[in-house]
């Protein structure tokens, strides 16, 4: 039974009342089930059995064999509608646990699902989800279904090391401890050994926390992979965990230079808010930086997050270039600016005006009436570009309008509305921009 169908009915019980009114006719029992159950009490018996998938999936990256019972070591996904539907709903548990738990370094996976109750041992006539089905096409073969075996494979972690050349490490103090975290931020691609099976099981996680994630295709060698791993001991050894990763893709620019476009990147959650995601993002970039035939650095389809960790890692490193010195601040955005973010850092244009905007609102006194007013209107010069195209398109089209569709292009050209509009991009950029401030004061 494929998950679809049985979430369908788990939404509609009176299918479910259908089929099981089907299965008791040879009995001759329809009136009486009716009778004795009841719509409202059947559909409430069958509520019982709908678990949510994102709290039902338990994951876990485990470092000593305690941590499997450990609780407090478990986080769950963001998402589970790419193997649970759009409502992530499994229908037919009571007390639904899907396992999935990860050696910390090597990633070696245990699965297993748990439950106090089945609906079929309350109702013959009724099946579950098969919820055991989609996991299994989504994690490579080879996971363990039974906890002793992977503990053996937990203590065969000490034997696992980094993929790739070190590029980058780095300290993070641990405000619980006291004590200084070290990690390291890996380069891999897919000729090193026993890199590609790794990557299956580490890529598994993406379904869990990207929205739109998809797996890639590992036979193109254009993919560049850059990990990071936290060092630690354990029993007076050095191991390492993985924290997180970013794919990079590069592109073919004419007549003979790359385009690297960042198409994934996840720190896992029980990492997220030390700063690893700004200090991959800054490795990466410092990596490509000592290619000349590198172009520039883009994203695909970045995310509102996304956009707020570049937006700080790009100031951050563009702030001690020549041409964003506080006193070119002021004269406005250059070319030269552009063509040093450009060949020193692999900025693009887009992205270093950006940048440019963000360094002179941290050096302007916006306090001083005319100080504001100049950076403000600087800003929305750039914003209004967009409107001032649509307008001429709209006016281009007029020409072939009716006077009905005419009158309807009219009033969405009103420029108090397009000023209202504008005003209000500013303020929002404005607070974006004081954010990214606020967050480089701070380190």
């Amino acid at each position: 039974m494929c998950v679809t169908d049985s979430l369908t009915r788990a939404q509609s019980p009176f299918l479910i009342y259908w089929q099981v009114c089907v299965r008791l006719c040879c009995c001759s029992c329809v009136v009486f089930f009716f009778f004795f159950l009841g719509m409202d009490a059947m559909e409430k018996k069958l509520a019982e059995y709908k678990c949510d998938t994102n709290e039902a999936i338990c994951l876990k990256l485990v470092r000593f064999p305690e941590d499997v019972g450990d609780e407090s070591t478990t986080f769950h996904p963001e998402y589970s509608h790419q193997l649970y539907g759009d409502d992530e709903v499994a229908f037919g548990y009571k007390g639904l646990q899907i396992q999935l738990y990860y050696t910390a370094g090597n990633l070696n996976t245990l699965f297993k699902i748990k439950y106090t109750a089945k609906v079929s041992e309350k109702f013959d006539c009724v099946e579950p989800d098969d919820v055991e089905c989609k996991i299994r096409e989504n994690i490579p073969p080879g996971f363990c279904s039974n906890t002793d075996d992977f503990i053996t494979l937990l203590e065969k972690e000490a034997n696992f090391k980094p993929f790739g050349s070190l590029l980058h490490t780095y300290s993070v103090h641990s405000g619980d401890e006291g004590e200084d975290i070290t990690y390291q931020i890996y380069k891999a691609d897919m000729t090193c050994p026993g890199f590609q099976e790794y990557h299956k099981r580490l890529q598994t996680f993406l379904i869990w926390f990207i929205e739109t994630a998809s797996f890639i295709d590992v036979d193109d060698d254009r993919w560049d992979f850059f990990l990071i791993f936290e060092k630690y001991n354990k029993d007076g050894e050095t191991l390492f965990a993985t924290v997180g990763y970013m794919t990079v893709y590069n592109y073919y620019v004419y007549p003979d230079k790359t385009r690297p476009r960042v198409s994934q990147m996840l720190v896992l959650p029980p990492f997220q808010g030390e700063g690893h995601g700004a200090q991959l993002l800054e490795a990466v970039h410092r990596f490509y930086c000592t290619f000349p035939l590198v172009q520039d650095i883009t994203a695909e389809d970045p995310s509102e997050n996304y956009v707020k960790l570049r937006d700080f890692v790009l100031v951050k490193l563009c702030q001690s270039l020549p041409s964003f010195s506080p006193d070119q601040l002021c004269e406005g955005f250059s070319e030269a600016m552009a063509t040093e973010a450009r060949e020193k850092l692999k900025i693009n244009k887009k992205h270093a005006r950006r940048v440019y905007e963000i360094l002179r609102l941290r050096a302007t006194d916006m306090s001083d009436e005319e100080k504001a007013r100049s950076y403000r209107l600087e800003v929305k010069r750039r914003l209004f570009g967009p409107y001032k195209k649509n307008q001429r398109e709209m006016t281009k089209m007029m020409r072939c309008l009716r006077p009905e569709e005419l009158a309807s292009h009219i009033s969405q050209m009103d420029t108090k509305l397009q000023h209202e509009e504008l005003e209000k991009s500013y303020q929002e950029l404005l607070g974006e921009y004081r954010r990214v401030i606020e967050r480089l004061a701070r380190t």
